[in-house]
């Protein structure tokens, strides 16, 4: 009789990579971590959940994701990318990623942009009435990528203003309630027999799938109208955006694909008759959980009798959790240099970074066991934005970064995405190859 051993949570992925990466000396002095087990259990829920609408093309928004290792793993289990700038796009084609298997989004391309796009046979979302006047003059009779318009449906903020991108003046996408704007879609579509498409996303965290699934609605209906308008079906294709939220409280993942994709069919059931096909744009959804950074703590200090634990994980890693940490808060665990979870009171804390203002602060008074010199600090669900929306102050360099796998011997293999940005690189960065371009004092 043989036995079957459980298969392993995301939690106990963690815990033994932690301490495999503690062993190792990998933490020297902050590093990332991606499971790449919980990536590919990630797209596979995601690709799942959408089975009912058909054909689906799903991308990762690069934005999310720069990293060329992590878009060829992702590519290689059939996501595409969604790119919104050159270098976006030049990782992405480095990483195999070319043609149609891109989606390009910005609001300010380039005629360079754009015309790199349609040679390549990329997918353009075109976000306003001239970047369409600069398609008119660069598409020719027969083009090779799939051209639609991104519309903003003006249906109002989600909890977070700065990732909310469906208000009434927002700087995305064509404001389709401003007068005369929906007539000016339409009549753009019927002018244009080689726009196919429409775009949309309402923003990111702190949008509530119900607020994502009016967007889709809102385009949903403009796609009819303008089919009945040329009578016949020249929209062809949805790109519902991405934006699911992520739980950043636990380890539960907060809302899933499946419940988006009920909420969506219960909103607009016509999404599932099969008469469009689809473009999903997901990145912190995929991403987030299946991350983590982890710092050493190099001093520790109390001042004004508040405990304080200097590490190297700061706003250059984590921007938007220091200068926003109402809306990005992060979950901190405490570990000894082995990798172990510290047991023992808790003591609210200070988790500070290394940058060279007072508000450099991952936590304030953060209940955790003592930190001391040599421990370490996990900032869990990291996966997203973090490793690689990097803040140049204090001309800091750009963490390592690992992906792990744990194979049936339970032994942790990792495996290089990324190496830490070395002095040289840094100086360059600062212009060293100019040192003697200006006159000598």
């Amino acid at each position: 009789m043989t036995t079957t051993s459980a298969p392993l949570t995301r939690t106990d992925r963690r815990q033994l990579a932690l301490a495999a990466a503690a062993d190792r000396r990998l933490v020297d002095p902050m590093a990332g971590f991606v499971d790449l087990a919980g990536l590919r259990a990630a797209v596979e829920e995601l690709t799942e959940a959408f089975a009912p609408l058909g054909r689906v093309q799903h991308t990762v928004a690069a934005k999310a994701c720069g990293l060329a290792p992590l878009l060829r793993f992702l590519g290689d289990l059939g996501v595409d990318a969604e790119v919104a700038s050159p270098g976006e796009t030049a990782v992405a084609e480095a990483a195999g990623l070319r043609g149609p298997r891109l989606v390009l989004d910005s609001p300010a391309k380039t005629i360079g942009e754009l015309a790199h796009a349609l040679a390549e046979g990329t997918a353009i979302n075109a976000d306003n009435f001239q970047e369409l006047a600069r398609l008119d003059r660069l598409v020719g009779a027969a083009p090779r990528s799939v051209l639609g318009l991104r519309i903003n449906p003006q249906i109002g903020a989600g909890r977070i203003g700065d990732t909310s991108t469906a208000t009434a003046s927002s700087k995305f996408g064509i404001p389709v309630r401003d007068h005369g704007n929906r007539g000016l879609v339409i009549e753009a579509f019927l002018h244009r027999p080689w726009l196919t498409r429409l775009h949309v996303h309402v923003g990111s965290q702190g949008c509530p799938p119900e607020l994502m699934a009016d967007g889709v609605a809102a385009v949903h209906r403009l796609a009819e109208e303008i089919n009945a308008e040329a009578g016949y079906q020249q929209v062809t294709s949805i790109d519902l955006g991405g934006g699911l939220p992520v739980n950043f409280t636990s380890d539960d993942p907060g809302p899933t694909y499946a419940g988006y994709v009920d909420t969506l069919l219960a909103r607009v059931p016509a999404l599932a008759d099969g008469r469009y096909s689809f473009v999903t744009e997901f990145g912190r959804s995929l991403l987030a959980k299946n991350g983590f950074l982890v710092s050493t703590v190099e001093y520790t200090k109390v001042a004004g009798g508040r405990h304080i634990a200097v590490t190297h994980a700061g706003a250059q890693v984590a921007a938007r959790t220091v200068l926003q940490p109402e809306h990005w808060p992060l979950r901190l665990s405490a570990l000894d240099a082995a990798g172990t979870p510290k047991t023992g009171p808790e003591v609210p804390q200070d988790i500070a970074g290394p940058l060279c203002f007072a508000g450099d602060l991952l936590a304030r008074e953060r209940p955790l066991p003592l930190l001391e010199p040599g421990d370490l600090v996990v900032a869990h669900d990291t996966g997203a934005y973090y490793f690689g929306a990097h803040y140049a102050y204090n001309t800091l360099p750009r963490p390592a970064v690992h992906g792990f796998t744990i194979g049936a011997d339970g032994e942790v293999r990792f495996t290089p995405i990324r190496r830490a940005q070395s002095l040289a690189e840094l100086v360059a960065d600062a212009g060293g190859e100019y040192l003697e371009a200006l006159p000598h004092g």
